[in-house]
């Protein structure tokens, strides 16, 4: 794994999101979100993931040692956490019965921090240090968001899975300028975990469902502006 990460970076984040994704679906579709099973496929790529990181010793290349920096002056976290609790702002409503709904919510916490990982971490620094920056942001939060076509195997209704994917794709631009911009991916891992997490306990409701895609897709675009137009952090912390 090592020596394919060295000679060929891009491959290496590439064959990962497709061993996530082709696990996912299988065990999705046959067993379900709130099935042990899917929670111990996430729990292994949580395990891989973070053996990985830290036995090469890529936690600040990653994000995961840098604390964010400026906040205040950035503002970086409000519009992206206020957006995360989306999924409630058309009630409550437990989805699964029984040990189903912890395991549920768990597997949802483990996505947010497996997928930030794979698309953030992987992909999009692999991306940035072959490619301009905009092209890696940009193949990050597509590939982020097409890769929820998958969804389809599973079952989901075509335009359920289009607006699944707009959405998705608006949260990969506002997770990447993110980390981008402020040099730590833990921002990003927690606003993921919560929109998925709170998944879990969302009433079924298409008008604010309509709602909460309409204002991701707005306020990711005013995001997107204002953070290309603040300083960032590089990799050693200082202000670019």
């Amino acid at each position: 794994m090592r020596k394919l990460y060295e000679k060929k970076e891009i491959l290496f984040a590439v064959l990962w999101i497709v061993a996530y994704c082709v696990i996912l679906v299988t065990i999705r579709g046959n067993f379900g979100d709130e099935s042990i099973a899917m929670l111990a496929a996430l729990l292994v790529f949580t395990a891989g993931i973070i053996a990985f990181v830290k036995a090469n010793h890529l936690e600040e290349k990653y994000g995961l040692a840098a604390r964010p920096k400026n906040t205040k002056k950035y503002l970086f976290f409000i519009p992206m956490w206020i957006l995360a609790t989306g999924n409630i702002w058309g009630g409550f409503a437990v989805s699964y019965e029984g040990a189903g709904v912890l395991f549920a919510a768990l597997s949802m916490i483990l996505v947010g921090f497996v997928e930030e990982m794979i698309f953030r971490g992987f992909l999009f620094k692999a991306m940035l240090s072959k490619n301009k920056t905009v092209v890696a942001i940009t193949v990050s939060a597509l590939t982020f968001g097409i890769g929820h076509i998958i969804n389809l195997i599973t079952g989901q209704a075509s335009f359920e899975t289009v607006i699944q994917i707009i959405f998705a794709i608006s949260w990969g631009f506002i997770f990447t300028m993110v980390f981008y911009k402020s040099g730590s991916i833990i921002p990003c891992i927690i606003a993921h975990s919560m929109i998925d997490a709170l998944s879990v306990f969302a009433a079924d409701n298409e008008l604010t469902d309509r709602i909460y895609v309409g204002a991701t897709i707005a306020v990711g675009i005013i995001y997107c502006i204002y953070l290309s137009r603040v300083k960032g952090v590089d990799n050693e912390g200082g202000e670019k």
